[in-house]
């Protein structure tokens, strides 16, 4: 008998506390986004790649949205990641290229989020230049400076909210360094959402992986020698050593690589099904809005190039997916809205009830998670700023719905594609007469984007 009462006094005097940390969960959804380095939109099972498996990131498509028309603004690593964290274009965030400073002055979606009552973390790459930066609203910070900030797959010291650890030495408890790097920030992820389990919180997982020198683990190594791997109709196993190509560092056959590219991304895959278990297993699932995404495509060959900062679809277009079960009709839709990398910040901040501040130039996709009819946007701007010593012209697209006008600075002449009938981007339609009418159009549009996207801050809010 007073062991029974024992339990009865200790479950009463639990049981406020599990309802309130319920009551607030309940209002304010978790949010956990995992982004991904150089992967392109196709280089997923869900996307009907030939060999590669991604059974976990499969599984967030086939419980939320899938976005087949997902962009970014700048195909490079430094502007397109400040892009998702403002919410803004690079011309108004001011991150141009891999060598421009972040500024601190710029507010990011975790500063709102932190002041809703949110627990916030930002683990992984920031690759940006400079030292780390001092981001607002975030209350852990784990991040590297280790070469250049591009981090190692193997023997990456990490740097935990200012503190620089040896090889192998962490300060969270219960996380063990493992040494390879998608492991390890995978780890200190799933501490963080076990620490924060009873109050909303937003967790920024950002993965080296897939980038360069795309070393998988040593149990995925050689996952995929047995695949034949079938390159673009222009390229040639050797086209990393032409046209310039050589500057991205890629010493072996094409299709070598892309194996090896294919195999870090299901090492990144088995990750991530890490932290989906751990959401399972806190009961948190349901509650929790998951995004997947990467901050730029790549170029296998198309176009006779390698790595991305092109115009081309295969390097804007990136893989975009959301799951929230509490928050989204019809889970397992494809939407072909163009959504953008700055469209992620006011999504969020919409989902968590919070309103959208008006600097903030990307839109909200909440109406394509309610499966309404409404449209995202019928055009947008892509900007790719010069970042020498990469062969690239600095660059201005427009991009419809079924139409891509690109202006380049030097070197090149302008492009004028189709996509509906080109959807490869072979045939440049620019100076065709029967194109006049519509290139005047597209130009027009261009001018006026830039013009408006490009206004001071002030001029914005």
């Amino acid at each position: 008998m007073r062991k029974l009462l024992v339990l009865i006094t200790l479950f009463m005097a639990a049981a406020p506390i599990s309802v309130f940390a319920t009551a607030s969960v309940s209002k304010q959804p978790n949010i956990v986004f995992i982004l991904a380095d150089d992967h392109r939109w196709d280089y997923l099972s869900v996307m009907g790649h030939p060999f590669i498996k991604t059974p976990n990131i499969d599984s967030i498509a086939k419980d939320g949205v899938l976005f087949e028309n997902a962009f970014v603004t700048s195909s490079l690593c430094s502007p397109s990641r400040a892009s998702f964290l403002t919410g803004q274009y690079p011309q108004q965030h001011g991150v141009q290229n891999n060598f421009t400073v972040w500024d601190n002055n710029n507010v990011t979606y975790f500063e709102p989020l932190k002041a809703a009552g949110y627990n916030t973390a930002f683990i992984g790459k920031w690759h940006m230049p400079g030292v780390l930066p001092t981001l607002r609203g975030v209350d852990q910070f784990i991040s590297f400076e280790h070469m250049g900030g591009q981090g190692a797959y193997t023997g990456t010291p990490y740097i935990v909210d200012g503190k620089k650890l040896k090889l192998d030495e962490s300060p969270v408890p219960g996380v063990d360094i493992k040494g390879y790097i998608t492991e390890d920030l995978t780890n200190f992820s799933l501490k963080f959402i076990e620490n924060n389990q009873h109050k909303p919180f937003a967790l920024y997982l950002s993965h080296k992986a897939l980038h360069l020198p795309m070393e998988p683990p040593k149990h995925l190594a050689g996952h995929y020698d047995d695949e034949e791997v079938k390159l673009p109709k222009e390229a040639d196993s050797w086209l990393a050593f032409a046209d310039g190509n050589f500057k991205h560092f890629l010493w072996d056959p094409l299709e070598e690589k892309m194996k090896d590219y294919a195999e870090t991304a299901v090492a990144m895959d088995q990750q991530i099904g890490l932290v989906l278990d751990k959401l399972d297993q806190l009961g948190l699932t349901d509650n929790t809005i998951v995004v997947f995404a990467g901050d730029n495509g790549y170029m296998w060959g198309e176009h006779r190039l390698i790595d991305k900062r092109w115009s081309y679809e295969e390097s804007m277009r990136i893989p975009f997916i959301i799951r929230y079960p509490n928050g989204i009709k019809n889970p397992g839709r494809r939407s072909q809205e163009m959504l953008l990398n700055l469209d992620m910040a006011p999504t969020f901040l919409e989902l968590a009830g919070i309103e959208v501040p008006e600097y903030m130039q990307g839109k909200s996709a909440v109406s394509v998670l309610d499966d309404s009819d409404e449209t995202l946007r019928d055009a947008w701007l892509y900007k790719y700023y010069e970042d020498y010593p990469y062969p690239v012209p600095e660059q201005l697209a427009y991009r419809t719905k079924r139409y891509k006008l690109i202006e380049y600075k030097r070197g090149k002449k302008d492009d004028l594609f189709d996509l509906q009938n080109d959807p490869l981007e072979q045939i440049n339609l620019i100076d065709e007469p029967n194109m006049q009418s519509i290139y005047q159009q597209l130009k027009a549009g261009l001018t006026e984007m830039e013009a408006e996207v490009s206004q001071p801050a002030a001029a914005t809010k």
